[in-house]
């Protein structure tokens, strides 16, 4: 082997490299440690002007963020942000040579279950408190996405009569139930409840005038009509069609 030239240069040039990488192994902590690489600037955005706010940020920043560009651990601080309760993701970034990056996205409140457990634009449950004046979802927590999903849809159907939604019944037995803020609650039932929606909509207003007393009930799960429910008694319109054609 002694005299084989060319294994003794391949076997030279690999105890190179290793040494090389050797060397590099153990100076790179203390290249990391230099004051060039440790942390100076740290930019936050994604957040409201808020001063408790501020001040939680500022109290995770000045406990998690420690070390240098290398050694700073992202995940830890990431995973200290999200346990805000208005954060939902916190995303970490570094920027060469001295500075950190944290772009925080906030829950943004679509509706209540509880005082203290409010569902997001997203459809997730997150528990926080808010002042916020916001409509209620009652039934299965677990249905809270299909629930914000379908909040969404009975609003823009309900926009041409003005109706804001208060609260939302989505039982067990899938069976959905709106109250508007005018007071009227809606049964639509398990089917077609966009199309029972529809009809109310397109109605509304000849039923109004139509029956002079205040609505408080209409049960729209009749195949081919619906039924009303004043203050002072229950009215029955069991043949829609003909109501609409004189709307």
């Amino acid at each position: 082997m002694w005299d084989n030239h060319k294994m003794l240069h391949i076997l030279a040039n690999g105890l190179f490299t290793l040494a090389i990488f050797l060397a590099a192994y153990a100076i790179s902590p203390l290249v990391a440690e230099l004051p060039i690489f440790m942390l100076k600037e740290v930019s936050v955005s994604g957040i409201n002007n808020n001063d408790e706010e501020y001040k939680q940020i500022d109290s995770i920043i000045r406990k998690e963020v420690t070390g240098s560009f290398f050694t700073v651990d992202l995940d830890k601080i990431s995973i200290e942000f999200e346990k805000l309760p208005w954060v939902r993701t916190a995303t970490i970034r570094r920027h060469w040579p001295q500075g950190l990056e944290i772009v925080l996205e906030e829950h943004v409140a679509l509706a209540r279950r509880s005082n203290l457990v409010l569902v997001n634009t997203h459809g997730e449950v997150f528990n926080a408190v808010t002042n916020k004046w916001l409509p209620e979802f009652t039934g299965p927590i677990e249905s809270s996405q299909e629930v914000a999903q379908q909040y969404v849809v009975f609003k823009k159907l309900l926009k041409p009569l003005q109706q804001n939604i208060i609260r939302i019944d989505f039982s067990p037995r899938r069976a959905w139930r709106i109250h508007t803020e005018n007071g009227i609650v809606l049964d639509l039932g398990r089917e077609q409840i966009e199309t029972r929606l529809e009809l109310y909509v397109s109605v509304y207003y000849h039923l109004v005038s139509l029956v002079k007393k205040k609505v408080t009930h209409i049960d729209l799960r009749y195949p081919n009509g619906f039924s009303v429910r004043t203050l002072e008694e229950n009215q029955q319109y069991p043949h829609t069609q003909n109501l609409k054609k004189t709307s």
